[in-house]
């Protein structure tokens, strides 16, 4: 982070120094956080009220780990009764999307900064982790931990920046409209990539098109010296193009494709390793052509190789050296796709973090594309936030299961339980398809029928909880991946929770 005063944070945000921090306005803050237990000696302690808890209960944990200075809504007292010095904010959320928004314009003044805004309904955490293992080669960059995409990881961001950053990659997520022009009005992206408009959080939002105008927020915000990057293959969002005054570039997998003025990159003769991995012909606006293999498992995660290319391509980077990138990415963040071949046979793959009907589908395909010749589970829990459509959709993915012919649909919890009632529909009256209460009866049918050989899917959305029960099935072998991890940013103690969870799925 940035040096900040205490008296320069209390401009910033308009706030008021405490009695005691009035004493030392000149005090210096070089990181900030938003848990008391990642304090460092130096550091701002962000106090923000929780539904869980509330932050302004460890300001003096913080400070016994060395936070110098509090962003609190109420002043706190320690135990002689004098105040830890901080900055008093009617909205500690708010004061830390002003204070971020002031870390940004300082880094552009200091010197060349490049800010890329990724949004849209799936694929953005992906999308970031490959982009940032790029830029990482070119140049400085900064990309969130995880999933850190709204309104409190957006700023936790930032502050991980210093002077000198040369790119700043920023996912951006929504529960609703103003979500997201509210991140871009902090940051003010040169680049914005839109990778697509799904079903998820429908509910939420009220409908499709209300997705749909919310990620549009990314390229009305760009400036005519910016440049949007939109896919193709998504009518809502390539329709963005008539929504911005930036310079568009188009990706899709669509050869026939075209959009006169507008330049696209390209993805040919896609196929699927035996590993699972998308492989394909990078084509670039140029003419140039590149053959990829990715890391990645998933022929879903074409679309956001190809879009993190064409940031890469408009920034410059030399298309060998953009298909290297694409080539050596790896997912960094926890329960995309994760990979785990036990020592008795059994693949299993935690796709468990998220979950949506394009990403369910997406997921459910890639599956049956590598289960051919083994015996394949889809271990399915509830997509939430679907709204109205919830049982439809719900319906409508056990129905694709079974068209898939997935061998063991294993479908768990009351809120999925449509799912199962479209595979019987569909034709699954036998023991294909089996309806569980919850995560230990699941684990419980799989830990008396699962063979060796056996290939097995777990997906759900975050709320669901079926990532743990991945991680426990992958436990037979020695595999980092097999290592339980918490979410990352879930912190009780600053109530890192609901719709601010930095690290938390918002779409």
């Amino acid at each position: 982070m940035i040096e900040f005063s205490a008296a320069d944070i209390a401009a910033v945000t308009g706030g008021t120094l405490s009695e005691s921090a009035q004493k030392a306005p000149s005090l210096v803050v070089r990181s900030a956080t938003t848990d008391s237990r990642e304090s460092r000696p130096g550091g701002l302690f962000i106090a923000k009220p929780g539904e869980a808890t509330d932050g302004h209960h460890f300001v003096a944990s913080a400070f016994a780990n060395g936070a110098v200075l509090a962003l609190v809504e109420r002043i706190v007292p320690n135990d002689d009764g004098i105040d830890f010095p901080a900055v008093l904010v009617p909205d500690a959320v708010e004061a830390m999307g002003k204070l971020a928004a002031e870390a940004v314009r300082r880094l552009r003044a200091h010197s060349p900064l490049t800010v890329i805004g990724i949004t849209g309904s799936a694929g953005k955490t992906t999308t970031k982790d490959v982009l940032a293992q790029i830029l990482r080669e070119e140049g400085t960059t900064v990309a969130p931990i995880g999933s850190y995409n709204g309104e409190i990881g957006v700023p936790l961001t930032i502050f991980s920046a210093e002077y000198g950053t040369r790119y700043l990659v920023i996912e951006m997520g929504a529960t609703g409209v103003g979500h997201i022009e509210y991140l871009t009005s902090m940051v003010k992206p040169d680049i914005g990539i839109v990778l697509c408009v799904g079903s998820a959080h429908a509910g939420e939002f009220g409908g499709v098109e209300k997705i749909a105008q919310a990620k549009g927020e990314l390229p009305r915000s760009l400036a005519a010296d910016g440049v949007a990057i939109l896919n193709g293959d998504d009518a809502r969002v390539s329709a963005m193009a008539e929504q911005t005054q930036a310079r568009i570039l188009f990706f899709s997998e669509d050869p026939t494709f075209d959009r006169p003025g507008s330049g696209t990159v390209r993805a040919e003769n896609v196929s699927l390793s035996v590993e699972g991995n998308p492989c394909f012909t990078l084509v670039l606006p140029d003419g140039s052509r590149h053959e990829v293999r990715p890391l990645l498992i998933g022929r879903h995660h074409v679309a956001n190789l190809l879009a993190a290319a064409s940031a890469a391509h408009t920034l410059g980077i030399p298309g060998e050296r953009i298909a290297s990138g694409l080539c050596n990415a790896r997912a960094v963040s926890r329960w995309r796709m994760e990979r785990t071949d036990r020592p008795d046979g059994v693949t299993v793959i935690n796709d468990a973090y998220n979950a949506n009907p394009e990403s369910m589908r997406a997921a459910l395909a890639t599956l049956a594309e590598l289960g051919r010749g083994r015996r394949t589970w889809a271990v399915l829990g509830e997509m939430l936030e679907l709204g109205e459509d919830s049982v439809t959709a719900h319906d409508a993915l056990g129905r694709v299961a079974v068209r898939l012919n997935i061998s063991k649909l294993l479908v768990v919890g009351e809120g999925a339980k449509a799912l199962h009632t479209g595979a019987v529909l569909e034709g699954s009256w036998g023991d294909e398809a089996i309806f569980v209460n919850d995560v230990a009866e699941a684990e419980a049918v799989l830990a008396s029928e699962l063979q060796p050989g056996d290939l097995v899917l777990v997906k759900s959305s975050n709320g669901a909880g079926l990532r743990h029960l991945g991680d426990r099935l992958a436990l037979a072998t020695e595999s980092p991946t097999a290592v339980p991890a918490s979410d990352q940013g879930t912190q009780v103690e600053s109530s890192e929770s609901g719709p601010t969870n930095p690290g938390g799925p918002s779409l």
